[in-house]
C-alpha cells in the first residue's frame, strides 16, 4: 500500500474505539464474510445509499482496503444507490488526502474514477450507479445499507443473499460550511475503522 495510507491506517484507525452498539450492527457482516470464507466462496459486498455519491463509495473503498490489509482473498466490493447521481468530488479529495491515488477515467456529468491504494493492486472503480446496475453482482452478495433513507426506501434488494443495515451520518450536512473538510475526513475514518474491525474479526 502507499506509504501515506499505511501511516493513516496505523495512526488514525483504532478498532478499540468502536462502541458496543456499533459492534452489534457490524456482526452480521462479519458472519457473512466468515461463512463465505468457510465455504471457500467469493465474498461479494454491495454497499448502498440513496445517491451513491458519498457514504457508499467511502464504504466500498475502505472495505476493499481492509480486506487487502488483512489478506482476506476473493473479496469484491461494489457500491450503488437507489438512484444514479455522481461521486461527490469532496469524497475523492478526502480519500486523496488520506493516502489514495485517484484519477478520472472519463470526464462527464457522472465521471468514472480509478481509486488506487497500492501501486500494484487493481484500482477500485468509482462512479455513481443504481444498486442493480449491470456493473454490480446480481446474486450471492450482501447488501449493506449505509443510509437510513435507502434502507427504508428499498425493502427488497433483488439477488441479495443477506441485507444488513450499517448506517452512517451523511457528511453532506457540512457542505458549504467551514467544517466540510473535517466532517468528510471524520466520516471517512469512521467508516474505515468499522470496515477494519469487520475484517479483523474473521479467520481463514
Amino acid at each position: 500500500m502507499y506509504q501515506k495510507l499505511i501511516e493513516i491506517i496505523n495512526t488514525k484507525i483504532d478498532v478499540h474505539s468502536i462502541k458496543e452498539k456499533r459492534k452489534i450492527l457490524l456482526q452480521p457482516l462479519i458472519d457473512f464474510v466468515q461463512q463465505k470464507i468457510n465455504n471457500r466462496q467469493d465474498i461479494n459486498i454491495n454497499l448502498i445509499c440513496t445517491h451513491n455519491s458519498r457514504r457508499s463509495h467511502l464504504s466500498q473503498v475502505w472495505a476493499q482496503v481492509a480486506a487487502a490489509h488483512f489478506n482476506i482473498p476473493n473479496v469484491y466490493c461494489y457500491s450503488g444507490g437507489t438512484e444514479e447521481t455522481a461521486l461527490f468530488p469532496k469524497v475523492a479529495e478526502t480519500l486523496i488526502s488520506q493516502g489514495f491515488s485517484i484519477f478520472k477515467i472519463t470526464e462527464m456529468d457522472n465521471p468514472v474514477y480509478a481509486i488506487k491504494y497500492s501501486e500494484n493492486a487493481l484500482p477500485i472503480i468509482g462512479f455513481s450507479k443504481k444498486y442493480d446496475s449491470p456493473f454490480n453482482p446480481v446474486s450471492s452478495f450482501a447488501a449493506i445499507m449505509t443510509c437510513s433513507q435507502a434502507d427504508g426506501g428499498c425493502p427488497f434488494i433483488a439477488g441479495a443473499e443477506k441485507r444488513i443495515p450499517i448506517t452512517f451520518e451523511d457528511p453532506k450536512i457540512s457542505d458549504n460550511t467551514p467544517e466540510q473538510s473535517q466532517v468528510y475526513a471524520e466520516r471517512s475514518l469512521q467508516i474505515a475503522t468499522e470496515m477494519f474491525y469487520v475484517f479483523s474479526k474473521v479467520s481463514q
